[in-house]
C-alpha cells in the first residue's frame, strides 16, 4: 500500500502495525494511550503524512463535537465580532465550531439549517434574521437540535435567548444627548432588517417623553443589510430638506451612522461637539471600526464578551443535559463618548 493510498483510519492502523482501537483512542485523546504507543503512532503519522477525517470521526459518534454558529450576515462587523467570540468559547470548551451566514436571505437561512442537520451538531448558536425568518422552520429546528438563540428574539424558541438590552441602549444614549446638548432626532430605516431597531425606536420615544422633549423620527427608504449606503442616501435627502428639528441625530445603528457621517462630509457639514461644529451624530452597537471614523463616533456598545460567554455556556449546559426553563437574558451596553457627540 502506497503512502498516498491511505484513505481511512483502518488502513493507517494496518500499515503502521498498531491496533485500530488504539489509533482511535489516540486521535480522540492522545494522553489516553501509553507513551510507547503514542510515540509509535506519532512516528507513523510523520512517516505516512496521515491526517484523520475529523468530520467522519464526529459523524460516527452518538454525540458529535460539532457546533454550528449562524448569523444573518457575517460581513456585518457586529456579527463577525460576536461570532469570533463565540467561536473561541467553543474551541476552548473542546468543540469544533463552524460559521454560517444567512446572507440576509430567509431562503438561505432555511438552507443553512437544513445543512446543519447533516452535520449532526451537538448544538447550534443561532442569530436569526428576525422578521424575515420562517418561524415554523425555526421552531421545528429548535425542537430537533439544542439551539441557543442570540441577538434577535423570535419568541420562546430553543433553549433560551441571550442578547443585548436594546431598550437600555436607546434610553441611556438619549439621556446623555439630552443632558449634553440639544435633544436628538432619531434616524432610522423605514423597513428595518432586525426587530432590535423597533425596540430602540420605542425606547427613544419613551425617553424623550420622560425628559419632556418632543421626539422626532426620520425614517428613510431602504431595506436589507446595506446600512451604510441607506444611511448615506437617506441623510443626503434629509439634510437637503432640512428635516432635522435639532442639531443632534441619534442613528438606529452604527452602520447607518457611518453613512450619515459620509453625507455630512460630502455636504461640508462639520460633525462634533464644540465650537465650529454644526451637528452632533451618535450611533448604537459599538461597531468595532467606529473608533476610526472621522470624527470617531459616540455610541453605546454591546458587551460582546458577556453576551457571547452567556450564550455559549447556556448551550454547553444544555448539551450536557442540564435542562432549564426557557428564559430571556438581556445584557446592558456601555456608553462610549467620542468626538462626534
Amino acid at each position: 500500500m502506497s503512502d498516498s493510498s491511505i484513505k481511512n483510519m483502518e488502513q493507517f492502523a494496518a500499515i503502521s502495525g498498531i491496533s485500530r482501537p488504539t489509533v482511535s483512542k489516540y486521535f480522540n485523546d492522545p494522553d489516553s494511550v501509553r507513551r510507547s504507543s503514542r510515540e509509535r503512532i506519532e512516528a507513523a503519522i510523520e512517516k505516512y503524512n496521515y491526517r484523520p477525517n475529523i468530520f467522519a470521526m464526529n459523524q460516527n459518534r452518538a454525540l458529535t463535537k460539532n457546533i454550528g454558529i449562524v448569523v444573518p450576515l457575517l460581513s456585518d462587523p457586529y456579527f463577525s465580532e460576536i461570532a469570533r467570540n463565540l467561536e473561541q468559547h467553543c474551541i476552548d470548551a473542546g468543540y469544533r465550531p463552524t460559521l454560517f451566514s444567512a446572507h440576509g436571505d430567509s431562503k438561505h437561512e432555511v438552507e443553512v439549517l437544513d445543512n446543519l442537520r447533516s452535520l449532526k451538531p451537538a448544538g447550534v448558536l443561532l442569530a436569526p434574521l428576525g422578521r424575515a425568518s420562517d418561524q415554523d422552520v425555526l421552531e421545528k429546528f429548535c425542537a430537533d437540535v439544542p439551539t441557543l438563540i442570540f441577538d434577535s428574539n423570535v419568541g420562546e424558541c430553543g433553549i433560551e435567548f441571550v442578547g443585548s438590552d436594546n431598550f437600555q441602549f436607546a434610553r441611556d444614549i438619549t439621556n446623555y444627548l439630552c443632558r449634553s446638548g440639544e435633544p436628538p432626532c432619531f434616524f432610522e430605516m423605514k423597513t428595518p432588517a432586525n426587530p432590535n431597531a423597533h425596540r430602540r425606536r420605542q425606547s427613544y420615544l419613551a425617553a424623550m417623553e420622560e425628559f419632556g422633549f418632543e421626539p422626532q423620527v426620520i425614517s428613510v427608504e431602504g431595506e436589507g443589510w446595506a446600512f451604510e449606503e441607506i444611511g448615506f442616501r437617506g441623510a443626503q435627502d434629509a439634510l437637503l430638506k432640512k428635516a432635522f428639528a435639532t442639531n443632534t441625530v441619534l442613528c438606529s445603528n452604527d452602520r447607518l451612522a457611518i453613512g450619515f457621517l459620509s453625507a455630512c462630509y460630502v455636504n461640508g457639514i462639520t460633525v462634533g461637539h464644540g465650537e465650529g461644529c454644526a451637528i452632533r451624530v451618535a450611533g448604537q452597537d459599538g461597531h468595532p471600526l467606529t473608533r476610526y471614523t472621522c470624527p470617531p463616533l459616540t455610541t453605546i456598545s454591546h458587551n460582546y464578551e458577556a453576551v457571547s460567554l452567556q450564550a455559549a455556556e447556556a448551550l454547553f449546559a444544555a448539551i450536557d443535559g442540564q435542562k432549564q426553563p426557557w428564559k430571556s437574558t438581556r445584557i446592558e451596553g456601555k456608553l462610549i463618548l467620542r468626538a462626534s457627540a
